[in-house]
């Protein structure tokens, strides 16, 4: 396989990935034309067309898409055999892509990455941070950090943290409007929602026993919600209403007073926090060594 192979197939996976030329033409530090000119060339080389174009987007024919598969798999290929050569010498390097949730991403998990990267400076990290879970092959991350269920059981994953969720109010609130007794009371309180992903907006599951085979749902109502955790959380302590929120978030309000738990005897699903990938086996080292070093800072006490 030439090197310009190669060159070819990173860049028409970077093409697909973005799914417009002038995207993967920003990416590469290329301007359009010159973009253009080489993606005619590459199907120029193969005798095929590998997209069909619009004004706007582009979208892969057959061949396109079967070229993207081989591409792919190729390119893990070199980078596992590069990685296995590389593996007995102390110094990781390499490109890395992570995603992450957008506040936890802003203030946990970005300065995670900077002492990372002064541990292990020629690993290139490239972090993205975005509100809905991603497809690993689509978005071509090597890792994403989430909090709660996986969105897709076929990944691998490490559970990096416990992390329970807990109803929380303000002292405010609760001498405005009184502390619930029940879980039937929740639906006369004013609650804040946290929208997130396609949950069914305003509905809470409560379990009880140590599993998850007994659960109750309530239909909660309030005037606020938001699909940002900073925004519910400052209205929590502003005095709005009834709130759910990790013990991550909550530990230093709830130790300052500034909140209160309600109910804690009825168990809310966890938010425990998970990274994941596609494949161990074929996972680049510096991959490991990132998934090691999160683990190890989250294992450290606070």
């Amino acid at each position: 396989m030439r090197p310009d192979h190669t060159a070819d197939m990173e860049f028409f996976v970077l093409v697909a990935r973005h799914g417009s030329l002038a995207a993967a033409a920003r990416a590469l530090d290329l301007t359009p034309p010159a973009a253009t000119k080489r993606l005619a060339q590459l199907e120029a080389r193969l005798g095929v067309r590998l997209v069909n174009r619009t004004t706007r987007r582009i979208s892969l024919t057959s061949e396109g898409e079967t070229y993207l598969l081989h591409a792919t798999r190729i390119l893990a290929s070199i980078r596992e055999m590069e990685d296995a050569v590389a593996g007995g010498r102390s110094a990781l390097k390499g490109f890395l892509r992570v995603n992450a949730t957008l506040g936890f991403g802003r203030t946990t998990i970005a300065p995670i990455v900077s002492a990372f990267a002064q541990r292990y400076p020629q690993v290139e990290v490239q972090m993205e941070v975005t509100d809905r879970p991603v497809d690993l092959v689509d978005g071509g991350y090597d890792l994403a950090i989430r909090f709660g269920a996986l969105p897709d059981k076929r990944l691998n994953a490490r559970r990096v943290m416990s992390n329970r969720r807990f109803l929380c109010a303000s002292p405010l609130y609760l001498q405005r409007h009184g502390l619930p007794s029940s879980l039937a009371e929740l639906a006369k309180h004013r609650c804040i929602v946290h929208r997130q992903n396609d949950e069914a907006h305003g509905v809470w599951r409560f379990y009880s026993g140590e599993g998850e085979e007994h659960s109750e749902t309530v239909k909660v109502h309030g005037a606020l919600s938001s699909n940002d955790g900073d925004i519910v959380l400052g209205w929590a302590l502003d005095g709005h209403g009834i709130l759910v929120r990790s013990e991550w978030d909550l530990a230093r309000y709830v130790e300052s007073g500034r909140l209160q738990i309600v109910l804690p005897q009825y168990r809310l699903p966890s938010a425990d926090l998970f990274v994941y990938y596609l494949n161990r086996r074929n996972q680049a080292a510096r991959a490991r060594a990132f998934i090691d070093f999160l683990a190890e800072h989250f294992s450290q006490p606070s």
